[in-house]
């Protein structure tokens, strides 16, 4: 038994509905054949854009889309994938593939605009330049009769479309031109200027940020945050900060199988997904310092499960299985989203369709919701809600699996309200049952129900997710009984 309080009357911060973003890149065949078949095609599709996984989307209510990377973003020259006459170009980071730009700019933003979700856009800071990054943003969001509207308007466009998410380039120290955190941190100053806003669109400038730990990364850039200007332009040349963080099983050089595991592998895995919270505390303590009022969120616009490619595919196509592990994952991780909405504002998973932890799979016309799908829609309470205050009284139980990190607690959880709403998530990463007791204080439920996903194995592809009749309110206290490996999402009612 696990005792708890939940605070019914106690609002911390905004969950943001942007942590339960995604993440779509021209990789494999997340775009080609995932997203994007084409007009002609005989799958059911608007423009070339797949119905069938828009509405799969739209089920989980997807609140952003990053595009075009990821690593190819600072391969990606705009123009390219605009108006009728489109070069090809070589994708040598991804499977050294052809890319012929049939799916560009007007066709993303028709993607964001069927899924009713907004989109966050990654500039090429790697091999581009500032008058490139910005003439697209003038491309997208400008009305008037400049340059760049007036090529929007050849190529079909009349009115401007509203972007405010904006990736100052991606993985800066990597992929993204290999760069030293003191350069990257003038280059974000410079496009973070030129990226201007125009009419009413507000830009939302992400920063890159830090792999993993690299906490230096993280000091330098906020130290360079630009809190001086001359009044013609923002006193901040970024408001958003990002973290790239995957989870795989031994080392990033043993990632492992996705779905030939064992317990041992198990819990590393588990060990490493909890990993996020230490870094986003590590991370949000020091944008603190130089941050203290919280002007700019943090943006884990990259996480997920990394395993070996399936074999017998091109390993650059990073196609992976996934198991009742996976969801486990992401129900882990989200809670740590949540409990950190204060800092938190966007995270996206890698990847949408096809690729890495996807949350669909096609293949031809079908169309497959992996267990990650699952988690994605339990958890839709949680977006827009207030967080409530979740405090464990009694030992979760710990699982020591890495000498030097923190131990892993084997239960999870997070509460938000909207209104006479609370959703509560529970994630059980024992392989035993939990039952937990929370008290509840400051208001009265009336009604409580659940939703829980499971398995039989670990190593299960195919998961259950049903109602459960395991969350009850008994002497103001809610009682959750959680089966071995699960996730459990309960509603409470309370009396208005």
């Amino acid at each position: 038994m696990i005792n708890a309080v939940l605070n019914l009357d106690l609002p911390g911060p905004t969950i943001s509905r942007h942590q339960h973003g995604h993440f779509a890149e021209h990789l494999g065949h997340c775009i080609y054949g995932g997203i994007f078949v084409g007009a002609d095609s005989e799958i059911p599709n608007d423009r070339g854009i797949r119905l069938d996984v828009v509405r799969a989307l739209r089920e989980i209510g997807i609140p952003n889309l990053r595009w075009p990377g990821g690593c190819f973003a600072d391969d990606y020259h705009w123009r390219d994938g605009v108006g009728p006459s489109r070069p090809t170009m070589v994708n040598s980071l991804w499977g050294d593939v052809v890319e012929d730009n049939s799916f560009g700019t007007h066709e993303f933003m028709h993607l964001v605009e069927l899924l009713d979700a907004e989109p966050y856009i990654s500039g090429n800071v790697g091999s581009g330049t500032v008058q490139e990054m910005s003439q697209w943003v003038e491309y997208l969001t400008r009305g008037d009769d400049s340059p760049m509207a007036r090529l929007r308007r050849e190529h079909g466009r009349d009115e401007p479309w509203r972007v405010r998410f904006w990736g100052i380039g991606n993985e800066s120290w990597g992929c993204g031109g290999e760069m030293r955190p003191e350069y990257y941190a003038d280059l974000a100053r410079r496009y973070g200027l030129y990226c201007r806003d125009h009419g009413e669109n507000r830009l939302y400038r992400i920063a890159c940020g830090a792999n993993v730990d690299d906490y230096r990364w993280t000091q330098t850039l906020m130290s360079n945050i630009g809190d001086v200007g001359c009044g013609c332009h923002p006193r901040n040349h970024f408001q958003g900060l990002s973290l790239h963080h995957y989870t795989f099983g031994k080392s990033w050089e043993e990632k492992g199988s996705a779905t030939a595991f064992g317990e041992e592998d198990y819990w590393s895995t588990m060990s490493n997904a909890f990993r996020m919270d230490e870094l986003i505390t590590r991370h949000s303590t020091i944008m603190d310092v130089y941050d203290p009022s919280r002007r700019v969120g943090l943006v884990v616009d990259e996480w997920g499960t990394w395993w070996e490619p399936e074999p017998g595919t091109n390993p650059g196509f990073l196609i992976q299985r996934q198991t009742l592990r996976d969801a486990l994952v992401a129900g882990l991780t989200l809670d740590i989203f949540h409990q950190h909405a204060g800092r938190v504002v966007m995270a996206n998973l890698a990847q949408t369709v096809n690729v890495l932890q996807s949350v669909l799979v096609t293949r031809d016309d079908e169309l497959i919701r992996t267990p990650t799908w699952h988690v994605f829609r339990l958890a839709r309470g949680h977006m827009d809600g207030v967080l409530l205050p979740l405090h464990w009284r009694d030992d979760r139980g710990v699982r020591h699996v890495v000498d030097d990190r923190p131990p892993l607690p084997l239960v999870h959880g997070a509460a938000s309200r909207k209104g006479d709403e609370v959703t509560a998530s529970f994630t059980n990463l024992d392989l035993e049952p939990r039952t937990i007791r929370a008290d509840l204080r400051g208001a009265r439920v009336v009604e409580a129900a659940g939703e829980v996903l499971s398995a039989d194995r670990l190593q299960d592809e195919i998961v259950t997710v049903a109602p459960t009749e395991q969350v009850r309110v008994e002497q103001s206290q809610l009682v959750v009984d959680l089966p071995p490996a699960s996730f459990l999402v309960s509603t409470l009612r309370l009396d208005s």
